[in-house]
């Protein structure tokens, strides 16, 4: 008979995020205390999606990295703790900017790392360089709220 635990993370598994429970240690530092949930999430993309990819594909493999990477730099604080890059080896390359490495993305939060311009300030829309980690989440939470859920 399974423990009250392990009821709780096989009801909360998450189907595209299979690291977020899979070995996780207790020494993980969560930005917000604990993993997130992502079932509202994923309930919208089941209902949004347009192809289902078959089972072990090059394509269900990608989408689900996408989504648990997003999930880490989202929600975890240190890079040690990441599963899905080589924290000494990874830089983010943008549209031919400069590479930022996994500690400037966790500095700078993921929206702003993304959405960086070189620009002039006038014809930029969103301005990275004046957003928080925290602001850019605040701001794409608001806008997007469906999206997100508990996140």
């Amino acid at each position: 008979m399974a423990t009250a635990e392990e009821a709780l993370i096989k009801k909360s598994a998450d189907i595209y995020r299979s690291i977020l429970h899979d070995g996780t240690d207790n020494t993980t530092q969560w930005r917000h205390g604990a993993p997130p949930t992502f079932d509202s999430v994923n309930q919208l993309f089941e209902e949004g999606r347009t192809k289902e990819w078959p089972k072990g594909s090059l394509e269900e493999v990608v989408q689900n990295a996408i989504k648990s990477w997003d999930m880490e730099i989202s929600h975890k604080i240190r890079l040690q703790d990441f599963k899905t890059i080589n924290p000494d080896k990874f830089k983010l390359i943008v549209n031919g900017r400069k590479g930022l490495s996994g500690e400037e993305i966790l500095e700078l939060g993921s929206y702003n790392a993304l959405l960086k311009s070189s620009l002039p300030k006038e014809f930029q829309c969103y301005k990275a360089d004046e957003e928080t980690f925290e602001s850019s989440h605040d701001a794409f939470l608001s806008a997007l709220p469906r999206s997100h859920g508990k996140c």
